[in-house]
């Protein structure tokens, strides 16, 4: 034959390159001559940057990739000069451009995928890449090879295929990826790698992976040249679609949030309802009762203790104005020995378990019908006996006077000043319950009013009296602890016929409350009206009147609705129904119904009814209380000096002062689930591997920045 004269080219190897064509196979002789170039006379000209190689990718955002990869042989176009960057890429193309881009050692044995046949055109590539390690099949031994590649396919392959020789453990997903839940976990490891050397390439956003999103020629091209560049095969292109890993420290802060809600139940403490359940008990004993009740609400979910403190104007704490209730003593005055105090230590309790206390006072009642220890001072019965009424069995301050609003008034605040507390609680008993026939004895203190010029009618100058102290008790709050709540519980119903259909008591005209006034003024932060009727009891309708409720809000203030658990069991009050409710209650969260509060702890202590079943499954997901708006302030710093050490996270409190617990977020699915509500003094946990968000949390229940970090 001819001899044939051609140039070749020589690597760093000594390994010398011919292109020759038309040449068929065979042993041929071949003799090379080496010239040294004669030096230039001048600088050469730089080469021009060189047009693109196909007529459909100039403009293209990754047409610099592009050009790169078809320069180096590995991927050409189509007949028509065409590259057609946009359309897919399936894994027997992938394959084949693995195949022909890597010459590593067999690192297992080859096997037949079912739906790849021999004669197949890209089945000697699908063995090789397999055999290489770089590429995998799905179950069943099949490949599926026109099934489009997805881009987490493609990370994982040219991370198998070019092995980065980085310790990667320290790249935290979410600070490259507002899409790193999609990661699949067999990716993670792949996806990290490649982002710390830099071979990870996104457009349109260098934030959003799609990991498993379909992928296109273009983007082929383009990791494909990045995992060249990093094994410096090609050289590098810059482009701002490349994610640019940094080795600065620091931490990553997201934004996490969950559906809050109020789960509150009250613990009575009058008759020995709830506690103590018994008078004089041993303070041992009743500090095991308050441990009692904590554990089992914090084991059902629940978030708030409405805990009562003033029965009938005495104090289940220790106080200067009023004496020791002989409810938990057995002897009016008498503290407990040894000594407690028995609402610092409830609150104590509950902020360990991460739950809110709220005081729960009775203004007015002085005495109930089964009370026999006698009244001893600073009682106001035996103070200022005349400013209080035998009214039935009970005795009841008269809130007409100034004395008896100014003592609840003080009553109240002094608790709110010396306790710390999480809300302030009144519930339904204002003037007392009517008894047929039988007015409150209050005409002295009326006629008195009148003969000072007063206009009001009687019952008008009751609600007035009612509304002074409802007020007064807003501002005076609001101005000692601004981030006290103040609520009230009272009568489910407002007034017969509001709305149409409704029947029952007037406390309106009866007890003289009027919370649609109280709500109108925003002197109340919650209101937790007494919806005790089963939802099927028309005249009483929980549907009906909750959706009353919310439509007269007009200062947006929480509604949480007060249900009437002692019934679970008995007649028409199967488990189920509270369920209902609740869920009734929940399907008006944007009319700010946020929550319930259950009458009372007893049943949940017993587990009548195998309720407790029913709470576990209603609160299965933790919940904090629902912030209140005109109550929020700058949310808290977040957990510092965060660390992990064999799966244990430790931290610190950036101001334990102003905190009330710590929430843990995991990240899964397409977000972050609350998965712990912890307490104050937990600073550290052992957790399985994942991602995780760490926040602080105030006493407002509002929450820092979560502090990213993950566990492997």
């Amino acid at each position: 034959m001819e001899p044939i004269a051609t140039t070749v080219t020589v690597n760093e190897q000594g390994v010398l390159t011919a292109q020759l064509t038309g040449v068929e196979p065979g042993d041929y002789t071949a003799s090379i001559t080496l010239t040294t170039p004669e030096a230039p006379t001048s600088p050469p000209t730089p080469a021009p940057t060189p047009p693109p190689q196909f007529k459909d990718t100039a403009g293209h955002w990754a047409e610099p990739f592009i050009r790169g990869l078809a320069q180096t042989g590995l991927i050409r176009g189509f007949p028509d000069n065409t590259f057609r960057p946009d359309k897919p890429f399936n894994r027997a193309q992938f394959a084949s451009l693995l195949a022909a881009a890597f010459q590593l050692p067999v690192v297992r044995e080859a096997i037949t995928f079912r739906d790849v046949y021999p004669k197949y055109w890209a089945a000697e590539s699908i063995a090789k890449a397999y055999q290489m390690g770089i590429l995998s099949g799905y179950p069943n031994r099949a490949f599926r090879p026109n099934l489009a590649v997805t881009k987490i396919q493609v990370i994982v392959a040219l991370v198998n295929a070019v092995k980065p020789t980085v310790d990667s453990s320290a790249v935290l997903l979410p600070k490259y990826y507002t899409d790193w839940m999609s990661v699949p976990d067999y990716g993670q490891a792949a996806v990290k790698s490649a982002t710390q050397v830099g071979m990870v390439i996104n457009h349109p956003d260098p934030k959003l992976l799609g990991a498993d999103n379909e992928i296109t020629r273009a983007e082929v091209a383009a990791l494909f040249y990045q995992a060249l560049a990093y094994s410096g095969r090609v050289q590098k292109i810059n482009s701002e679609y490349i994610v640019q890993a940094t080795t600065q420290p620091g931490e990553i802060s997201v934004t996490v949030q969950h559906q809050r809600e109020f789960r509150g139940a009250w613990v009575a403490s009058v008759w020995n309802l709830n506690f103590p359940s018994k008078k004089g008990l041993p303070t041992a004993q009743q500090q095991q009762e308050i441990r009692t009740i904590l554990d089992r609400l914090q084991d059902l979910g629940f978030n708030a203790l409405i805990f009562q403190v003033r029965p009938e104007g005495d104090a289940l704490y220790s106080s200067q104005l009023e004496p020791w209730s002989a409810w938990l003593t057995g002897k009016q005055g008498q503290a407990p020995n040894p000594f407690y105090d028995p609402l610092d230590y409830v609150v104590d309790e509950a902020h360990k378990r991460a739950i809110e206390v709220h005081a729960w006072f009775n203004p007015y009642r002085a005495r109930t019908p089964s009370q026999t220890s006698p009244t001893v001072a600073p009682h106001i019965d035996a103070t200022d006996a005349k400013a209080v009424y035998v009214y039935g069995k009970q005795r009841w301050m008269d809130p007409g006077l100034k004395s008896v609003q100014d003592r609840t008034y003080d009553v109240i605040l002094d608790v709110a000043q010396r306790y710390d507390i999480d809300g302030i609680h009144l519930d339904d008993y204002f003037y007392p319950y009517p008894i047929p026939g039988v007015d409150f004895p209050d005409k002295v203190t009326y006629d008195r009013y009148r003969n000072g010029g007063g206009k009001l009618s009687r019952s008008d100058w009751r609600r007035a009296n009612v509304n002074t102290m409802i007020e007064r008790l807003a501002k005076g709050i609001r101005t000692a602890k601004p981030h006290i709540k103040f609520g009230i519980s009272p009568f489910g119903i407002y007034r017969p016929g509001q709305p149409a259909g409704i029947k029952g008591l007037d406390q309106y005209a009866q007890l003289y409350a009027d919370p649609k006034h109280w709500l109108a003024q925003g002197w109340v932060d919650y209101i937790a009206p007494q919806l005790y009727w089963p939802i099927a009891q028309t005249q009483q309708s929980y549907t009906t009147l909750l959706k009353w409720w919310t439509q007269n809000n007009p200062k947006q203030a929480h509604i949480y609705v007060g249900n009437n658990l002692v019934k679970v069991g008995t007649m028409g009050w199967p488990t189920s129904e509270f369920e209902q409710q609740v869920k009734l209650s929940r399907q008006m969260a944007k009319q700010e119904s946020l929550g319930n509060i259950f009458y009372n702890v007893k049943p949940l202590l017993a587990n009548t009814a195998n309720v407790n079943a029913t709470f576990k499954k209603l609160y299965a997901q933790p919940a904090l209380a629902p912030v209140m708006a005109d109550k929020a302030s700058s949310p808290p710093a977040q957990p510092v000096n965060l660390e992990i050490r064999d799966r244990t996270v430790s931290w610190q409190s950036p101001n334990p002062v102003e905190l009330r617990s710590w929430t843990l977020y995991r990240g899964e699915g397409n977000g972050w689930r609350l998965e712990r509500v912890l307490p104050l003094q937990t600073q550290s946990v052992t957790l399985t591997p994942g991602y995780y968000a760490l926040c602080a949390v105030n006493r407002l229940a509002q929450e820092s920045q979560g502090v990213v970090f993950e566990v492997q």
